[in-house]
């Protein structure tokens, strides 16, 4: 069965651009006569739900604008565009991968970024071969030999630790099998989650690890997957570090992405491009079409005859728990009693709680709970001397959680009591800078100006 060459449009709207010789994939100028308006751009499918009376047109910028068809509208074939059309999508040729590049291998646990959009339905789907990202991303066959895959297609909301142990596992299948680079696209939401968990369970890494997604799909004028993949890949190839790591959009432009260390990393908008933030520390490199520019000489080097240590493990039984005022130690005790292990605190301040919690604390460490303290602000570091709540909570047993984010302590406490159960070595473990999650000093670059 052919294609329809004019997937979505219906009515006047097909009936203008069979009268034009005009099919989907077309590069086209339309002219609006009585507005002197006139614009160019690839002739793009439209949802079958759509209105009528449009034309939706792909511009040189990535946007896509509907135009409405009236009676002062010309429109003109500039050049026929050589694609495929199939499913209601335009599917370009494949571009021919250099031989000689770096391996990369890209694996799909879902999101934003691995979808593409379905004009029967108007609806975004996931999708991610190597065929779908050569054609989404044509510029990557220019820096990288592609093997993608799906392991799962779930909303980032839904990731486990569990779902942790199998990413983990499947990454260090292919460093094992000589890629040069990974790339795991995920879902924005818990993406800085799993990327302080695979920080912790890559260890040795001989390679970058590269976490990526996007804030708006595919199908939308102001997307900004492609190019984040682009970097991703860019970085998975040609980085000299060889660390676990996050490579989102820099800027509200299209002009740069940043690199920021997987323990690092906060998603600190629900809707902006340049979403991701390098929270107590400074991202690890800038990232342009050409190059890669370092902002930081505090990293582990690239070296693939590195032998790569995996410990993936992760404890399910760990609660982050955040300090309000008011807060009562029911909610500790409740913890406790439902069996959970371990308990990490995002206190206020410098590391604090109402006295309220006290009791239930110091009842949950007697019982082998480690309890880890971490400030709500999202900068600087807890300092537990300062004052008389802090000192009392360090004389209870509380563990200071340094400058970590309160995701990446918990995700740590995690792994930590997948290690071991014990609370000497689970203090020891937690005070210890594994993957770059803890500074020993808070310098006020950190700090990043209004």
């Amino acid at each position: 069965m052919t294609e329809d060459p004019l997937f979505g449009y219906r009515g006047y709207a097909r009936t203008f651009l069979m009268s034009n010789n005009i099919k989907i994939g077309d590069r086209v100028r339309i002219k609006k006569l009585k507005e002197n308006f006139t614009v160019e751009g690839i002739v793009m499918p439209r949802s079958l739900l759509a209105e009528d009376g449009f034309i939706e047109i792909k511009l040189d910028n990535g946007y896509n604008i509907g135009i409405r068809i009236t009676d002062d509208t010309v429109i003109e074939k500039v050049k026929e565009e050589r694609k495929e059309f199939k499913g209601g999508l335009i599917v370009p040729e494949i571009p021919k991968p250099r031989p000689g590049l770096p391996k990369v291998s890209i694996i799909s646990t879902g999101g934003t970024i691995a979808s593409k959009v379905d004009y029967r339905t108007g609806a975004v789907y996931p999708a991610l071969t190597s065929e779908d990202l050569y054609r989404a991303v044509p510029e990557i066959a220019n820096i990288a030999c592609i093997e993608a895959e799906v392991l799962f297609s779930i909303f980032s909301e839904n990731m486990t630790p569990k779902h942790w142990e199998i990413i983990a596992q499947h990454v260090a299948d292919k460093i094992n099998k000589g890629f040069d680079g990974i790339v795991v696209t995920h879902g924005t939401d818990t993406m800085g989650y799993t990327a302080a968990a695979l920080s912790f369970a890559l260890q040795d890494l001989p390679v970058p690890v590269v976490l990526v997604g996007a804030q708006r799909s595919s199908d939308r004028p102001s997307s900004d997957a492609a190019i984040n993949l682009y970097s991703a890949v860019k970085v998975a190839a040609e980085a000299p570090f060889a660390e676990v790591v996050v490579v989102m959009h820099g800027s509200i432009s299209d002009d740069y992405c940043l690199v920021h260390r997987g323990t690092k990393v906060r998603k600190m908008h629900t809707s902006r491009r340049d979403a991701f933030r390098t929270v107590n520390d400074t991202p690890l490199a800038r990232v342009y079409r050409d190059r890669i520019e370092m902002l930081s000489n505090n990293y582990k080097h690239r070296d693939k005859s590195r032998r790569l240590k995996l410990k993936n493990k992760f404890d399910d039984k760990v609660v982050l728990l955040k300090v309000y005022p008011g807060m009562k130690g029911d909610i500790i005790d409740y913890i406790v009693d439902s069996g959970y292990h371990g308990i990490v605190l995002e206190g206020t301040g410098l590391g604090h709680t109402p006295e309220t919690l006290f009791p239930a604390i110091k009842r949950a460490i007697r019982e082998g709970i480690p309890v880890v303290m971490t400030s709500q602000c999202i900068w600087g570091r807890i300092n537990m001397n300062v004052y008389s709540t802090g000192r009392e909570l360090l004389s209870l047993g509380v563990i200071p959680g340094e400058d970590m984010l309160p995701e990446t302590a918990y995700v740590k406490l995690s792994w930590v009591l997948a290690q071991t159960r014990d609370l000497d070595k689970v203090r020891e473990l937690m005070l210890t800078n594994i993957a770059g999650e803890i500074n020993p000093r808070s310098l006020i670059s950190y700090y990043p100006p209004l």
